[in-house]
């Protein structure tokens, strides 16, 4: 793959996050291909792709250590146990981890990241290599080169497990007949360096000046270059901690998949698993903000939305969660409601942002009431949180609450960051809801009825 790359100059710490940039706009482009209804995909050593409706589509072979030799459980197609099925959404993506086969990786092989996607419309490699201080991340689409290197594997594959080299052979004929994609370069590279710009802080550079040759000062950054600069280092933050958690997720799901583990091994793989999800979805929130900021003129698209059977769907979730700190939910939800025009993709994590937000620093003892009702032309959701001496509701932004940044608040009494109070409306606004929270009546959000907006 490297045959005729010029040298690399990165260091190890900027090679990983090409690395990851280029797993985000890999797995872009792969999602973007709605005729993609399946794929072949490789890696090393660790499982690369981490976005759960790929690992769902396509059958996937990853070289692992012998140490990570709890892996083979994927291979397993039963489901576990109802008293193990520990978190909601572990059920709905359990089988993520199916499709993909686990085998051994040697002493003596690289540990640098190999992936190799193959599909109808796409066929590409990406890797790693170099010593230190010439690190380059490598991309070949090019079918010659990528004939040389499925060669390579195909005979790695029938050294280790012969049986499947004929599986990895079945499934690419399943894939029909492919279409070059030698030209995905002038897709990629630019993507690449779009994602990079939007991640790392703005960095500007000026030229030292004689004070002999002229009195002028060096202007100070305006207030919009600071923003911008801390949107960005924001961004490139939530990055650094969402992807590599995406990765310790897909493991920790596979573990949790074997049946001969001890119960209280299981216990601690679940307490994790939802610990990683929590964190996604928060700092996939403050993403978001910051980029809304950063972009507050994007478009959105929003579709009707059964906001009641999610929110019954997404109950048991933070009925768990609130559990662990020793709060209690309760729902209320008048039936027949109609449906509402939202996002719902970008939903779910917000309405568990809402929850997480009218919780934290709430004593033991708490409960947090979740209704939803009618309101005119819209549905109202509102939430009231309690405490054990607080009979009414306590409006928990309005306490102790400092602005940190463009979007987050600081806690000054529980040091937890969260959301801004108008980064919180905006991010609403745009999946079409109206935030209003006053003292002593919570928060409440009003969404549009579809059809009636």
């Amino acid at each position: 793959m490297a045959a005729g790359v010029p040298e690399g100059h990165a260091n190890d710490a900027h090679a990983r996050r090409l690395w990851w940039a280029a797993l985000e706009v890999l797995q872009d482009l792969l999602g973007s291909d709605e005729d993609a209804s399946g794929g072949v995909w490789l890696a090393a050593p660790l499982p690369a792709l981490y976005a759960p409706d790929l690992l769902q589509r396509f059958q996937g072979w990853v070289w692992a250590p012998q140490a990570l030799d709890a892996l083979h459980a994927a291979e397993r197609s039963t489901l576990l146990p109802p008293d193990r099925r520990r978190t909601p959404d572990l059920d709905a993506e359990a089988t993520e981890c199916n499709r993909f086969q686990r085998l051994p990786l040697q002493n003596s092989d690289s540990q640098d990241p190999l992936l190799i996607v193959i599909t109808g419309k796409l066929q590409v490699a990406l890797a790693l290599y170099g010593p230190e201080g010439q690190r380059q991340l490598l991309m070949r689409s090019e079918p010659d080169i990528l004939g040389q290197v499925l060669t390579l594997v195909e005979q790695r594959l029938r050294r280790d497990a012969p049986d499947q080299a004929n599986d990895l052979q079945r499934a690419i004929r399943l894939l029909g007949p492919l279409q070059s994609s030698s030209d995905l370069a002038m897709q990629f590279w630019p993507q690449l360096a779009e994602r990079l710009a939007s991640m790392v802080p703005t960095v500007t550079l000026q030229a030292v000046r004689d004070t002999n040759l002229s009195d002028e000062q060096p202007q100070p950054q305006s207030n919009t270059d600071k923003a911008d600069a801390e949107l960005s280092l924001l961004e490139a933050i939530t990055h650094e901690v969402r992807t590599p958690l995406a990765t310790i997720r897909t493991l920790i799901r596979s573990l949790l998949r074997r049946r001969d583990l001890p119960e209280q091994v299981l216990d601690r793989l679940s307490q994790i698993d939802t610990e990683c999800s929590e964190q996604i979805d928060r700092f996939g929130l403050i993403f978001q903000a910051a980029e809304l900021q950063r972009q507050p003129e994007s478009p959105s698209a929003l579709a009707r939305t059964d906001l009641g059977a999610m929110l019954q769907a997404l109950a048991p979730g933070w009925e768990q969660q609130l559990q662990r700190r020793g709060l209690t939910l309760e729902l209320r939800l008048e039936q027949d409601l109609s449906p509402v025009l939202s996002d719902p993709g970008r939903l779910e994590p917000m309405l568990g942002g809402l929850i997480d937000r009218c919780s934290r620093g709430l004593p033991t003892g708490s409960s947090l009431t979740l209704t939803l009702q009618p309101a005119g032309a819209k549905l109202k959701l509102q939430l009231l949180n309690r405490t054990p001496d607080q009979p009414e509701s306590l409006d928990s932004d309005n306490l102790s609450q400092e602005q940190l940044g463009p979007v987050l608040s600081w806690n000054t009494s529980t040091g937890g960051l969260q959301l801004s109070q108008n980064a919180t409306r905006d991010l609403l606004e745009r999946l079409g809801g109206r935030l209003t929270q006053r003292r002593d009546r919570g928060l409440t959000v009003f969404f549009p009825i579809a059809g009636q907006c």
